[in-house]
């Protein structure tokens, strides 16, 4: 009989915070210990909203409530 070891479910978050309340909020989260706070670029931050966005448009072509757009055209759009 095998064990596998169960791993910890985290939540991931992206938070905007206004630069004058950025110290106060990581001194916040820094304080908790079951909270890791890592700090990303601007450009990675928009590269993970054009991506969520994306799967968003993704299901609502599956749920049937957008139109998708055939691959030859989009190729032809570039």
């Amino acid at each position: 009989m095998r064990f596998r070891k169960k791993k910890d479910k985290n939540m991931k978050a992206v938070l905007e915070i206004k630069d004058s309340r950025v110290s106060f909020v990581m001194e916040l989260l820094n304080n908790f210990s079951f909270v890791k706070v890592k700090p990303i670029t601007n450009e990675k931050a928009l590269l993970l909203s054009e991506i969520r966005e994306a799967v968003d448009t993704v299901n609502l072509v599956k749920e049937g409530k957008a139109q998708a757009r055939p691959a030859k055209e989009l190729l032809n759009d570039l």
